[in-house]
């Protein structure tokens, strides 16, 4: 395939895995995930979000090639930055497996950041996963905007994870679609009943956009739903002019966008700090 040319920028993008890893880096970190952040606090090559509903988030596009006793005092005072604003409840910090950062799980579990499992950073041309995908009979797709909808879809996102259901993450999701960043919920119903959902997320200024929060429900998985989902996100990406889609994947909905063009870049593991 020939290389995609990224408007605004220059570098060169194609299927490439190198190429993609690169396109990630520059276009995908610090700015790109701080959008719609209260507050963006800096501390050497770190960025320090505060988002609506209480959530913190830790960014950079690399470490500076710090060494392990200066990067143990960047989490702890990320952590101390964080721990002074009451209503912060919650803090991720959000590694990647090709960062060059020693000590840095160490010094996270030690300022007591918990782990999560780790994901897959997935890339490609959203062209490869536009085509239409036949779905379930019964089962049809929609774009979510009323509130009461985009709730419903929060708890079902809740169940299909098998979560609580969070009224702060409804909210959060809530004010999001209130933007104007182009936030997009998408939903697959069955009889008038939601069964999975996902997000798509342009990316200001970059070629990229991202599908997020893939759910579907344990008894409707395997059935193309979720792939559909995709493929209706992608088309909705091209119409905005997105070329390259980008997921953070777990390893049930990571084959299926291998099976549509998107590659494997790196990893991503999710630390979380909870007050």
């Amino acid at each position: 395939m020939a290389p995609a040319a990224a408007s605004g920028h220059d570098i060169a993008v194609d299927i490439d895995p190198a190429a993609l890893l690169r396109a990630y880096d520059d276009q995908l970190r610090t700015a790109a995930e701080t959008l719609g952040a209260l507050t963006v606090t800096r501390l050497g090559p770190i960025w320090m979000a505060t988002f609506p509903g209480g959530r913190g988030f830790v960014s950079y596009r690399d470490l500076d090639g710090a060494d392990a006793a200066t990067i143990r005092q960047w989490v702890a005072a990320a952590l101390r930055h964080f721990a002074a604003d009451p209503s912060v409840v919650d803090v991720e910090w959000k590694t990647r497996g090709h960062d060059i950062a020693p000590g840095l799980h160490e010094a996270l579990l030690d300022h007591g950041f918990v782990p999560g499992d780790p994901e897959s950073v997935m890339m490609g041309p959203a062209e490869e996963l536009a085509g239409e995908v036949p779905l379930p009979a019964g089962v049809t797709l929609r774009r979510v905007t009323d509130e009461a909808d985009v709730r419903a879809v929060s708890a079902m996102t809740d169940e299909a994870f098998g979560d609580p259901v969070s009224t702060r993450r409804a909210d959060d999701l809530v004010s999001r679609l209130s933007g104007e960043d182009g936030v997009e919920l998408w939903v697959a119903e069955a009889d008038g009943a939601m069964v999975s959902a996902g997000r798509l997320e342009p990316v200001p200024g970059t070629d990229v956009a991202g599908v997020w929060g893939g759910a579907t429900l344990p008894a409707w998985r395997g059935r193309g739903i979720y792939r559909a989902l995709t493929a209706v996100r992608a088309r909705s990406a091209l119409r905005l002019g997105k070329t390259l889609l980008h997921s953070d994947s777990t390893e049930l909905s990571r084959p299926i966008l291998e099976r549509s063009g998107l590659v494997q870049v790196t990893t991503t593991t999710p630390y979380e700090w909870t007050r």
